[in-house]
């Protein structure tokens, strides 16, 4: 039996978001994640905030699935209505497969606290051996949207990783 190096969900955080990127406005929801990540386990190994561009989207998040070996990736931003709200649409153009039931539970838990949630465009999938969610740009939002899926996170990483093949019953 192999052991594992690091149980530990290596999580990147990436902040969308044009006035953050330009020091504009203090990131308050990134924190947030990284906060609520590490509490239950994971290893923070990379933060960036960059402006809601596509291509720097894309890029971003296809340097952290192909070239930095991360487990998860949680974006916040850009999942509104407003013309440059473009995260979905980047991170549906990286992934290879899509995961609808983490944003569908998100939105499902969260919409009778704040009925906006049923506004969010939030996407979610993998691309490698990485899973990509999509957050909010609010803290509020972005820890209620956390707190609905966290508990099944480990899991999906765990099979993402090859080290649960065999469904419990």
């Amino acid at each position: 039996m192999s052991e594992k190096k690091n149980n530990k969900i290596k999580t990147a955080v990436l902040t969308i978001s044009d006035k953050g990127s330009r020091g504009e406005r203090e990131d308050l929801s990134g924190p947030v994640l990284e906060k609520m990540m590490l509490e239950v386990g994971a290893e923070i190994v990379h933060r960036e905030i960059i402006a809601d561009e596509m291509e720097e989207i894309k890029s971003a998040l296809i340097y952290l699935c192909d070239h930095k070996d991360v487990d998860l990736i949680l974006t916040t931003g850009g999942t509104g209505f407003a013309k440059r709200d473009i995260t979905p649409e980047a991170t549906l153009a990286v992934i290879e497969k899509e995961v609808p039931g983490l944003p569908e539970k998100m939105r499902a838990d969260t919409i009778s606290i704040t009925p906006q949630a049923a506004l969010s465009r939030a996407r979610a999938g993998i691309r490698k051996n990485s899973l990509i969610i999509n957050f909010p740009g609010s803290p509020k939002a972005v820890q209620e949207c956390l707190e609905s899926i966290i508990n099944v996170i480990p899991h999906g990483v765990e099979i993402l990783k090859g080290e649960f093949t065999e469904h419990n019953h």
